[in-house]
């Protein structure tokens, strides 16, 4: 048994089987009715406290969060053990009595009228589907959340820019935004800044290691340089934006509402990107940042090379990435 499973009944554990295989069977049919769930520990992982380097137990570790405005949850987009998390955490937090707000990096803010009515029964799965531009491993990573909030009657929001505006911006600059119409522009947000700090500093520093023979791909360029700087404007637009759709769901919400927020731990991690943004809007939101990292063994794994890129580290097991379906 881990860390995240203390404190929990057996029968709870035995349970998880049954839910997991719930979460499992919707992508195969989409419920009439409302998703049935017990109270679940995900076994195989590991969280920790990263300010004091302590395990914390599944339910301790929802206590914790059930007392912020805002979580966000930075995850390795193929990861399933991440995915098995999330479902269980967004359950656990369903069940602390607060209104919950699921926002996703993975819907773009042209797709909110489409999810709207999905969730509302006025639109098909198929039809919502061919018109949402749902991520390839949709199916198996994130139906199974966002049916949970249809059945619970959880707001879903689109946080992030369309894919093609962000495109045009990373090569034309943030003039490609005086081409839109206003309703397009209405899709990304309305203030955008891009200073150059260690969030930029760590962009580049990423995108150099993932651009093999491309501008950024020697150590010795000179930075900066016209491609990073298109690129890391590419990036700050997609964390205003989800900035202001976040910020903007709490605000037009129960007070005690409950924002959970899933993107790649890039947008999240050291609490820069999208977390720096929404704060810079909401200064006096309570936020907290999780992390998931992949692990050959989470038992072992240390906090040494994660210092500071979140308030709680869940290490996961490991496993090669499925197909995309």
């Amino acid at each position: 048994m881990t860390a995240f499973d203390a404190g929990f009944p057996r029968s709870s554990r035995v349970h998880i089987a049954r839910v997991l295989s719930l979460a499992v069977s919707l992508a195969a049919c989409a419920p009439r009715g409302g998703i049935v769930t017990a109270p679940i520990s995900v076994p195989g992982v590991r969280g920790v406290d990263v300010a004091s380097g302590r395990d914390l137990s599944f339910d301790e570790l929802t206590r914790r969060l059930a007392g912020a405005d805002v979580v966000f949850f930075g995850e390795q987009h193929d990861d399933p053990e991440t995915h098995r998390v999330e479902f269980g955490l967004l359950d656990a937090l369903g069940r602390t009595g607060r209104p919950v707000i699921l926002s996703f990096e993975m819907f773009e803010r042209d797709a909110q009228p489409m999810l709207n009515d999905y969730l509302a029964g006025r639109m098909s799965e198929s039809d919502f589907l061919a018109k949402s531009r749902p991520w390839d491993r949709y199916v198996t990573d994130y139906r199974p959340m966002v049916e949970l909030a249809k059945a619970k009657g959880w707001p879903v929001v689109a946080s992030n820019i369309p894919r093609p505006m962000a495109s045009a911006v990373g090569r034309k600059g943030l003039a490609a935004l005086d081409t839109l119409t206003p309703i397009e522009r209405g899709w990304a947000a309305r203030d955008i800044q891009c200073p150059e700090d260690a969030y930029r500093a760590r962009f580049v520093e990423t995108m150099r290691g993932h651009s093999p023979g491309g501008a950024l791909s020697s150590p010795g360029d000179t930075l900066p340089t016209a491609v990073a700087t298109r690129f890391y404007l590419a990036q700050c637009i997609k964390d205003e934006t989800m900035a202001e759709a976040i910020v903007a769901a709490r605000e037009h919400s129960p007070r005690n509402a409950i924002v959970v927020h899933y993107d790649g731990a890039f947008h999240s991690d050291y609490r820069q990107g999208t977390v720096d943004r929404a704060r810079r809007r909401a200064p006096n939101l309570r936020l907290a940042v999780i992390t998931a990292v992949p692990v050959v063994d989470p038992s072992t794994a240390t906090l040494a090379d994660h210092a500071g890129r979140a308030d709680y580290i869940i290490f996961t097991k490991r496993i090669p990435p499925r197909p995309a379906k």
